[in-house]
């Protein structure tokens, strides 16, 4: 059993964004709202950014920046989106974004993602582009080491903003491209119970008529002339942005945005471009929605206020007190649900922008309470609320405060020491809300220092009466969510108010848990180093320690301020015979519940200040640690190795509570089509293993705590078998004491263990299954080739380079010729251990009725392939993305570490990533063709269908 944890994908949390890869880092907040700060200082532009505007009005941002190194990101960004549409446009902001991609003066039809491409631009992954309500942003990272490349850069970015050339032809195939987009994004629970509750969360705005997909029924059939309008109307200079982060002349740049958008002209009689708002409401709005697919009984409380764009330091002031907030009474809610004694499955509290930033000039504070039952909802929406009047009435307490403070601090610490390492696409995010909403950009020095010298002085009271002033009986808006079975179960409106207006009732302050003791009480008795080896090529040292462990150290100057960390030792739950697999699942989320005798919420106290991060694991064939860290916070994070290892924590509270929770996710699970499928889909793939099959509520009650808590102690009784890789900034040399101490104090019984191999296997042969769950017209397929493999270096190239091309062929006959698909996918497993073994998956979401054509279309791509080979251009493609991902890879942390521990869990050569370019002159057409028909024969195919059930 893995722990689960009740993650709320609720609707109402929605960004509103289509075709967005950035997503939840891009806020959608708008330029209203900007009413000028009480008092403060305003905080001043960033000198290392060039910010001009050309006589057309287009606005630029301009900063060298060198990490990643030979690259540049460039954005493309338009203060317009859907809330521009007439009533005969709804949907046509968006459909212009992918037109796009489908053609402009200089690229016609889909050359400009070809050409990309071959550069090794990939499209989706790098190339992409986002539409929300008053924005559309395209976005393009790009290399700078070919001159022609990123001069080419710009004129692409130029075609979108003014030359998109809108053919006919191409209009008509991309109407069935968007209608899929709803598809694969909607058609389910979460949408359509969103669409029941915009009129209450946007009502009285045109928000709530303005969503970015539009209306399909207009998608469909709108003439070609409305489209071309929009772009006409609002794709104009004068609002819009380059912004251009990289490594590369600045000057140059100037110049090149000059010449290629100079040119461009805004509209002779442009539109009024107008903001837009949400009207407050002073009574309630309360609204229930329920669906026959939604699992969970939920309400929540949303309460709005208006806000400034922080341009000031007061506004940032207010930021961090806000901040303060959220973490501490986070912190509280986590706290109670590790005692036992919440009276919800799940509480959140945030205070931020009113959902996700996408009506301007709005803050809320949420409060979300998740039930067991319908008839318990009330009692944990009050529940809920208890804890907002505990934290209205009686604040929070000096140690709370302490805390938190301790970790900003450590927060704004490493974020300085690591200025020079930043990466050019958080540049490039700071600019594009400054053009958008008028938010400051700082310099980091600047912003370092104003952030010490302000967290420091936030005095308590200052919190408190910010905590105070968040809970208002105005602006509010109350949400109830739950199956459609239940619908007669619900509180009433007058239960729900009565709840959340007598919550207060009887409250008491908080007392805070914190404990005052060190981590660990002794030092472990330190090993030694017994034998060091040097792996020149790649700068790795390998250690060996006297009690057995392995310590390879590949020190990097990628990051100032980083360390990075995992290990794996033989074993895992492969170790547990299949009779015991039941009582035992609770074994790897003990390392989850504390340490010794603090528990989380202690342990987080405890830990305040540092940025010291460990976990431990338990996985099918290994168990181990992972972690990261600050170079002074080294010791910090050896010692949570060493006390999850060897003093775990067993909380009887904490096993009673989980179970619970996750009986409740079990109980509702069946309601899901998705979360049917991919039983059936698990079955079988692990030929209904009864070691892997899903667990029913009543399994629940055979798992034991004491069992589980014995095999994990176990697992971690023995040291020598671990093997720990190190990737950061450090010295060797300055680093031998600390991994004696911690690393080589770990206990050591020389079991020299190895895994068992279960024999848990796909079903072979050729497997059909149709899974019929579901409401709406939406169809999700998968096509999987499989089969027992040879792995090697050669294989795993070629494979590679088949799962790349092959996806360049289904998007383009699904997506492009079919119009069928909005985005398909090839994915690709290929394992060593415990035997190796290959799958090539290719996956789709469609209507019901096109399954069968656009399988058959996608078995005849694989069978082109297989008698054809790949295609030159193809195979340029591939190498080239390889190329360019390799190189930025190169120079990052986690690259390495992920890279550096398969390589030793599989017992390969470390060293062969320096090879890749000899490597890559085996990819040809014919290779590709070789794999494709040893991989791709069908002797072993699964292919799984969901589909509605009527």
């Amino acid at each position: 059993m893995r722990k689960k944890f009740l993650v709320l994908a609720l609707a109402v949390t929605s960004a509103f964004s289509f075709c967005s890869n950035p997503a939840a880092a891009q806020k959608k907040a708008a330029s209203a709202g900007k009413a000028a700060s009480a008092t403060g200082e305003l905080l001043p532009i960033d000198p290392d950014v060039k910010i001009g505007k050309l006589p057309n009005g287009l606005t630029y941002y301009i900063r060298k920046n060198a990490e990643p190194r030979n690259r540049a990101v460039l954005y493309m960004a338009l203060k317009a989106g859907s809330l521009m549409e007439t009533d005969a446009q709804q949907g046509l902001a968006h459909f212009v974004e992918h037109m796009a991609f489908n053609g402009t003066r200089d690229f016609p039809k889909n050359e400009l993602i070809n050409y990309l491409q071959k550069a090794g631009v990939k499209f989706g992954a790098d190339l992409n582009a986002y539409t929300s309500f008053d924005q559309t942003v395209y976005q393009l990272p790009i290399p700078t080491d070919s001159a022609e490349l990123f001069r080419n850069g710009f004129k692409i970015l130029a075609n979108w903003a003014g030359l998109v050339t809108m053919e006919a032809s191409e209009i008509e195939a991309e109407r069935g491209v968007i209608v899929e987009e709803d598809r694969q994004r909607g058609k389910n629970a979460q949408s359509r119970m969103q669409k029941e509750m915009l009129p209450v969360l946007l009502k009285g705005s045109r928000y709530a008529d303005r969503l970015p997909i539009g209306q399909i029924d207009i998608i469909q059939n709108f003439k070609h002339e409305e489209l071309r309008n929009f772009y006409k109307d609002w794709y104009r200079p004068n609002l819009q942005a380059v912004i251009a982060v990289g490594d590369f002349d600045p000057a140059e740049v100037e110049a090149l945005i000059k010449k290629n958008f100079g040119p461009l002209k805004n509209p002779a009689n442009p539109r009024p471009h107008q903001a837009y708002d949400l009207p407050d409401n002073k009574e309630p709005l309360i609204r229930k929605v329920t669906d026959v697919e939604f699992p969970y009984h939920v309400a929540l409380a949303i309460i709005r206020h208006r806000a400034n764009i922080p341009t000031t330091t007061v506004d940032v002031r207010k930021n961090l007190v806000e901040g303060m907030i959220n973490t501490m009474i986070g912190s509280r809610i986590n706290e109670l649900k590790q005692k036992g004694t919440a009276p919800f499955v799940e509480g959140q509290f945030s205070y931020g922008e009113y959902q996700g930033g996408v009506v301007p000039g709005l803050k809320a504070a949420t409060i979300v309470a998740v039930s067991k039952s319908p008839e318990e909802l009330s009692g944990a929406f009050k529940g809920m609320m208890a804890e907002v009047e505990r934290m209205a009435q009686f604040g929070f307490t000096a140690s709370e405060l302490g805390v938190v403070k301790k970790n900003m601090e450590a927060g704004n610490e490493k974020s300085f020491r690591e200025k020079d390492k930043t990466s050019s696409n958080y540049y490039v995010q700071q600019y594009l809300q400054h053009f958008m909403h008028g938010t400051a950009i700082p310099s980091a020095t600047y912003r370092y220092e104003l952030m010490k010298k302000l967290i420091s002085g936030i005095s308590l009271e200052e919190v408190n009466q910010a905590a105070k002033e968040m809970i208002s009986e105005e602006n509010v808006t109350i949400i109830v969510q739950a199956p459609e079975k239940n619908k007669d179960k619900l509180p009433s409106d007058a239960e729900l108010l009565n709840a959340m207006r007598t919550a207060g009732k009887g409250v008491t302050a908080y007392v805070d848990n914190a404990v005052n003791k060190p981590l660990l009480e002794t030092k472990p008795v330190a090993g030694k180093v017994v034998a060091e080896e040097k792996i020149e090529s790649i700068g790795v040292t390998k250690l060996t320690l006297s009690n057995g462990v392995k310590v390879y150290l590949k020190p990097s100057e990628f990051k100032n301020d980083q360390i990075m960390f995992s290990s794996f030792a033989t074993g895992g739950t492969s170790l547990i015979e299949d009779k015991d697999v039941l009582a035992m699942g609770y074994a790897s989320n003990i390392a989850g519940d504390g340490i010794g005798e603090f528990d989380n919420s202690q342990l987080r106290k405890l830990l305040a200040g540092t940025t010291a991060s460990v976990s431990a694991y338990i996985g099918e064939l290994y168990q181990g640690f992972s972690g990261g860290t600050s170079p002074q916070d080294l010791e910090t994070a050896l010692q949570l190795v060493y006390a999850y290892a060897t003093n775990p924590r067993k909380d009887p509270v904490v096993f009673k509570t989980n179970l619970e929770d996750y009986k409740v996710v079990l109980s509702n699970a069946s309601v899901s089509p998705d979360v049917v499928y991919n039983d059936t889909v698990n079955g079988v793939w692990t030929s209904y293993s009864e070691r892997k099959r899903k667990l029913k509520p009543e399994d629940l009650d055979k798992i034991s705590l004491d069992k589980s808590f014995g095999f994990y102690k176990d697992r971690f009784s023995d040291a020598s078998g671990q093997t720990f890789v190190f990737v950061g900034n450090f010295e060797v040399e300055k680093i031998k004491p600390l991994l004696e101490t911690y690393i080589g104090g770990l206990p050591s019984t020389n079991r020299n263990e190895q895994y068992i191999d279960r024999g848990v296997k796909p079903l072979q042969g050729k497997v059909e299954k149709t899974v019929r769950k579901g409401i709406e017209d939406k169809a999700t397929v998968k096509l999987v080739f499989h089969g027992d493999y040879d792995y090697s270096l050669d294989n795993n190239l070629q494979m590679n380079a088949l799962k790349e091309i092959l996806q360049i062929k289904i998007q383009e006959r699904l997506r492009e010729k079919e119009s069928g698909v909005y985005s398909p996918g090839v994915s690709l497993s290929n394992g060593k251990l415990p035997e190796p073994y290959y799958a090539f998956t290719i996956s789709f979401n469609c209507a019901a009725a096109n399954v069968e054509k656009l399988i058959a279309a996608t078995l005849d791509e694989v069978e082109k392939i297989k008698k054809e080979g790949a295609e030159a251009d193809d195979v340029e493609k591939f190498k080239a993305e390889t190329k360019r991902s390799l190189e930025v890879s190169l120079r990052q942390n986690d690259f390495w570490l992920n890279y550096l521990a398969a390589k030793f869990r599989n017992n390969e050569d470390p060293t062969t990533v320096l090879q890749q370019s000899e490597y890559m002159k085996k990819v040809t057409p014919a290779s590709v063709k070789a794999a494709a028909e040893r991989y791709l024969s069908g002797e072993n195919y699964f292919r799984a269908v969901l589909v509605p059930e009527k």
